[in-house]
This record gives structure tokens, sequence and C-alpha cells, in this order.
């Protein structure tokens, strides 16, 4: 049992005491966006009759002002810290989901997605920014890691309790829905209270302020991006038009839909820190190659589901897939936003990670506008498609490894018996 128990304590990210009081707030509000975020697509078409088309255009509206927004807020975030910059983009998602019970026409679904989408593309690189300053450089897979399980958490437990209250024979339930999502943005803020900001270094190497013209010279860090924007657009995004192929095309009710959810948190909660854990010291970019093949797997296993099987049935299957997918996005969260940090020069790292933030915004601008209009022409085919398109990221993955430099190839190793981490940096 000895070596069971010091396995199980090695698991602990031993975090600074910031870090984890910011990854609470992200729980609370990850808890807000599970209830809401999974049922909008059906939303927007199910309750108020948009078509698949017009529904994925709505949705990928978030991403799509978020490319525009993530940009100035990197900037921002280097002028005047993450803290009142992620302060700012909570509200501003406070109001855009809070405005989807008056979306009746089209225009109001894509003003509130726009609203939130101005926040969302602030949100991500002053997070990340906040973790990446306030925790050693050892310690970024673990505290990545976390975020991941916590964030992940939120949403499964969410995704379960908007499955419970969701019916789309009355739209009152899904105003439920979204006005808890905004309440929990505001409850981030209160979290905030209790973080610093970290200290930020000013000026370029040669004394120059520092530009994204300095982001845009780094050419392997360019790569990096263009590769996690294939993924995230074939992968991650598709979880977003997940809901409504379960709904229409296998009959999976709002209940089996939020269980499907739930079981993909469940294995991202259980198993994230171990493999992260497990990665320490191994390749990075092998472990993107890796993703590719276990997404492509997932991805298959979704119209085995829908068009072999129906209702529970089909929800089980579903939520298999959901699970096999849930390990990818261990891989993914245990390489991806580490090595954008150790590739960064830390002067500028607020445009580092808002370009990074970037990335996802184009794979989210991408894939639920690609993927709705897809599984109008095609349901199967989507899936297959996008399985096609994560074998061929893993590959391209495997070709970017040369560029990479040698000193951030590998996930770094902790020392077993790290001394106990300072609460403030």
């Amino acid at each position: 049992m000895r070596p069971l128990a010091a396995y199980f304590r090695s698991l602990n990210p031993r975090l600074p005491r910031p870090v984890q009081i910011l990854q609470l707030g992200a729980l609370v509000n990850a808890f807000g966006n599970g209830i809401a975020f999974p049922f909008l697509f059906i939303y927007l078409h199910n309750v108020r009759g948009f078509s698949l088309g017009t529904a994925g255009l709505i949705v990928a509206t978030n991403a799509a002002v978020g490319l525009l927004a993530g940009p100035l807020a990197g900037a921002l975030v280097d002028r005047v810290g993450g803290r009142r910059t992620l302060t700012a983009a909570l509200v501003l998602m406070a109001l855009g989901f809070g405005a989807y019970p008056l979306v009746h026409e089209s225009w109001h679904g894509f003003l509130a997605s726009a609203i939130a989408g101005i926040g969302n593309g602030a949100f991500w690189p002053s997070q990340s920014t906040l973790i990446a300053g306030l925790t050693p450089q050892e310690r970024r897979p673990a505290a990545f890691a976390m975020q991941r399980v916590m964030m992940n958490l939120g949403i499964g437990l969410g995704g379960l309790v908007g499955g419970l209250i969701a019916t789309t024979s009355s739209p009152g339930t899904f105003t439920v829905l979204f006005l808890v999502d905004a309440a929990t943005f505001l409850a981030y803020i209160g979290a905030l209270a209790f973080v610093p900001e970290p200290r930020r270094e000013t000026g370029h190497a040669d004394g120059r302020p520092g530009s994204y013209l300095d982001v845009l010279r780094h050419r392997v860090f360019v790569g990096v991006l263009a590769l996690n924007v294939v993924f995230i657009a074939a992968g991650m995004a598709q979880l977003e038009t997940l809901p409504v192929y379960a709904k229409n095309e296998a009959s999976v009710s709002e209940l089996g839909i939020g269980l499907v959810f739930f079981v993909n948190t469940l294995v991202i909660v259980l198993a994230q820190l171990p493999l992260a854990k497990l990665l320490e010291g191994r390749r990075r970019m092998k472990t993107l190659a890796l993703l590719g093949l276990v997404w492509a797997l997932a991805w298959l296993l979704v119209p085995v589901g829908g068009v072999f099987f129906a209702g529970a049935a089909a929800a089980a299957m579903l939520a298999f897939a959901a699970a096999v997918f849930a390990i990818g996005e261990c891989l993914h969260g245990t390489v991806q936003a580490p090595l954008v940090a150790d590739l960064a020069d830390h002067r500028l790292l607020g445009r580092y990670m808002a370009s990074s933030a970037f990335s996802w915004q184009v794979g989210f601008t991408i894939g639920p506008a690609a993927g709705g209009f897809a599984l109008a022409l095609s349901p199967s085919g989507l899936w297959i498609v996008a399985a096609a398109i994560c074998v061929l990221a893993g590959a391209g993955a495997l070709m970017l490894e040369r560029a990479i430099p040698t000193n951030v190839r590998r996930t770094p190793l902790v020392a077993r018996e790290a001394a106990p981490l300072p609460a403030e940096l």
C-alpha cells in the first residue's frame, strides 16, 4: 500500500495558493458553462427554430468575434495585467450568455454571441497569463493540467444538471440555464479579489517595447499555433455539434446528452493528473501525434452510435466515444499551454497567450460553422472527415518536432521531493 500511497501523493501538483484560488473560481465558472453551453445548439435549433446552418453560425460568432478581441486583450494584459483584463472579460460573458433568453430573431442570437465573444476572446489569454505568471516553470504542466481538471469537472457536473433541467418543450427551462451561467461568471470575479497580479517584465531585450510582430517572427511558435487550429477545428470544436447530432440522429434525450458530457468530464478528472505525471520527460510532439489517433478513434465511434443504435443504447455508445475523446483532451492539456509558455518571450507573455487563444478561436470559428453545414449534408460523414483530419494533424506534429528547441521538446520532469512552494511568488 505504501507505493500506492506514494504514487497518489506524487499526483499532488503542489501549486501556489493564488493559483489554487484562481482554479477554484474557474471551477464555479465552468459549472455554469456546463449547464448552458452543451444545450446552446439545441436551444437555437429546436427551441427557437433556427436552421442548423444558422445555429452553427451563431455559435461560431462567439469564436469569430474572439478572433478580433483576443489580440487586443493580449496587449491589454501586457499593459494593465491579467487580473483586470479577466474581470472585464467575465462581465462581458455574463452579459452575453445572460441575453440568450431574449433571443427570438437570428440577429438577437448573433448579438448575444458577439458580446460573449468579446469576453471569451479576452478570457483565455488573461487567465493563462495569470496561471503562467504565478507558477514556476517546472510546475506549469501540472498547473495547466489541474486547470483542465477543474474546468472539465465543472463542465461535467454542469452538463449533468443542465440535462436534468432542459426540456425543449419548455423554453423557460433554457432561461434558467443561461441565467445560472451568467451568475457563475460573476462568482469568478469574486474569487479574483484574492489573486495577486504576477510581476510583469517590461520592454524587449534590445530596449524596444515589443509587439505582435515579435511574436509573428517566432516561426516555430506560429507553427505550433497552426497545428493547434487544426486540432481544435476537427477535434474539440466538434463537441459543440455532438449534442444536436445525438438529439436528431440518434434520438438521445437531453438527460442522455448531459450524461455523455458527464462521462467525458469524469474521465478527464480521473485521468488528467495521472497522464500528466506519466508524460513527464516524454516528447511533446509525439504526444500530439498520439492525440490525433485517439481523437480519430473517438469520432469514428460517433456514427456507429448514430447509425446502429438509438435512445439509451446510442447514448451509451456516444458516452464511450466521449470517454475516448477525453483521453485525447488530457494529452492535449498536458502539452499545449505549457509548450506555449515555454516558447514565449515573457516580456510579451500576454501577447503569446493571446496568440495561443487566437488559434483556439480560429478552430472554434471554423469547427461549428463547418460542422453545422456538414451535419445537414451528411450527418455521419462529418465524423469520418473529422477523424481523418485529426490523423493528419498528428502526422504534422511529428514533422514539426525537429524545429522545436531541444530544451522544450520534452515535458519537464518534476523533482519528487521538491520543497513546498510559497503561497505567493
